[in-house]
């Protein structure tokens, strides 16, 4: 793809923790245009880390990131960023921090500056179009973790992102939250990225699969046998499977 139409590029990138080990090692993606990609490794590949580095919340010791074809590398540069990359947390509650949900997803669009009658128009709409119908008024810290994860979703998308990370958007959730927030990806026409260790969900909700070891990225190119009774890529990274013994309808796994 042409990179004046890349709608995110990161060219070596290599990224170190104080006094820790380099997480990422000259890693090189892009993501186009309605894209729809997913990304897998093991804990402390640097995976969020990866995001983070996306939206300047951290910043690379080499490499170069460029967002909707112009580069980035002070504070000053992510602002406009942050107004049309949308980022999921993997922790709802990092999230969400108004008492009631209306307000948490009325919160983006008002520091967009909508006007507060705007802000909240959107903030229905956006709850509508997710199912949310009536979950206006209800207080946000007594909500389940799906429904959190639900209500985490609409505040991201309220602010009618061009592009969305979501970081492990299906953990720890119970089978039927986990086809709606599917049904929900599949629905949008917008690129996005997510984190999961689920290869079912990956499989549904993606074109394409990267695998994130050694601080570099891989594309699935090959079948990789493993202790499952089917075969596909990545068998010998880290992951999970959706089967009727993980989830019950209505109830949450543990974590």
């Amino acid at each position: 793809m042409d990179e004046n139409h890349l709608l995110i590029n990161l060219k070596d990138i290599h990224f170190s923790y104080p006094g820790g080990r380099e997480v990422l090692k000259g890693l090189s993606f892009s993501l186009g245009q309605g894209e729809k990609v997913g990304l897998m490794g093991p804990n402390g590949s640097g995976k969020t880390t990866l995001f983070h580095l996306i939206m300047g919340l951290l910043k690379p010791q080499h490499g170069k990131i460029e967002i909707f074809g112009q580069p980035v590398e002070e504070e000053k540069d992510f602002v406009e960023v942050r107004r049309k990359v949308g980022l999921l947390f993997q922790d709802p509650d990092d999230q969400l921090f108004s008492p009631t949900v209306l307000e948490d997803v009325a919160f983006g669009p008002l520091n967009q500056g909508k006007s507060v009658e705007e802000a909240k128009e959107i903030a229905r709409e956006t709850l509508k179009a997710l199912g949310l119908s009536g979950f206006e008024q209800r207080v946000t810290y007594r909500l389940s973790g799906g429904e959190k994860r639900l209500v985490s979703l609409a505040t991201v998308l309220a602010m009618q992102p061009k592009v969305l990370l979501l970081d492990e958007p299906t953990t720890g959730l119970d089978q039927e939250t986990t086809e709606r927030i599917i049904e929900i990806l599949k629905g949008l026409k917008l690129a996005y990225v997510f984190i999961s260790h689920n290869m079912d969900f990956m499989l549904q909700a993606t074109d394409k699969i990267y695998g994130l070891l050694e601080g570099r990225l891989a594309l699935e190119e090959e079948m990789v046998p493993h202790t499952h009774v089917h075969v596909h890529g990545y068998g010998r990274l880290s992951h999970t499977h959706t089967t009727s013994d993980d989830f019950r309808p209505g109830i949450e796994r543990d974590k």
